[in-house]
């Protein structure tokens, strides 16, 4: 994805809100060898950018003053109640560094699965994204994950999956997160009922009978 920033050469508080009063939001791009560099960018544009999936999980390329350049989107500040985008950062990419980020993963295939269309389980992603690393050459756009094999009783986990080459994902919490749970299989509640239990036959028989 692509899209135009421009030199910003004020910066502090003041600044900053008369950029984002005439319709600009203000931003930084770091890393690499160069200086952080101070821009600005359309407000509506990058509003609709940001709605987009792979503008937070792409290479994305950023031009200011005739001039593009690869970045990677870092941090989006937003306001509390306004739908405003306060504040936008993002990194320089080397070709030949390693990237770290989220990427979203996209399911499909459930509703094939014996687990859903035989034994008619609930299917729960417990997470959206997963966390990785890789060349920028080699960052997906998204991960799909095939979830027409499963079965009831048992979850899709990390190993489960092929990722796509020289993505390699970031684990955290030792062991014990070291083949983390990507999507749950929930058998369906069944519900028994109990009959109601008969009234006692003496008590039905002196229903609405006075003393003599």
């Amino acid at each position: 994805m692509q899209f135009v920033a421009f030199e910003r050469a004020k910066q502090g508080t003041g600044a900053s809100r008369r950029l984002r009063n005439s319709g600009k939001t203000p931003g930084v791009v770091y890393g690499g060898a160069a200086e952080p560099q101070l821009i600005e960018i359309d407000h509506n544009a990058l509003w609709h950018a940001l709605k987009k999936e792979a503008f937070h999980s792409s290479v994305l390329d950023m031009e200011v003053a005739g001039k593009t350049s690869k970045v990677v989107l870092r941090d989006a500040q937003y306001h509390p109640y306004k739908p405003q985008v306060l504040h936008v950062d993002f990194q320089r990419v080397d070709e030949k560094t390693r990237l770290h980020l989220k990427v979203p993963l996209h399911f499909s295939g459930a509703e094939e699965s014996p687990a859903v269309k035989v034994d008619k389980c609930m299917v729960n992603p417990v997470v959206n994204e997963l966390d990785v690393t890789c060349l920028p050459s080699d960052l997906p756009e998204f991960i799909t994950v095939d979830l027409s094999k499963l079965e009831k009783g048992v979850s899709l986990h990390l190993k489960d999956i092929k990722l796509p080459r020289g993505v390699t994902p970031v684990l955290r919490g030792g062991q014990t997160r070291a083949n983390p749970v990507l999507v749950s299989v929930v058998a369906p509640e069944v519900v028994v009922e109990t009959p109601a239990e008969a009234a006692p036959a003496a008590d039905a028989k002196g229903k609405g009978k006075g003393k003599k």
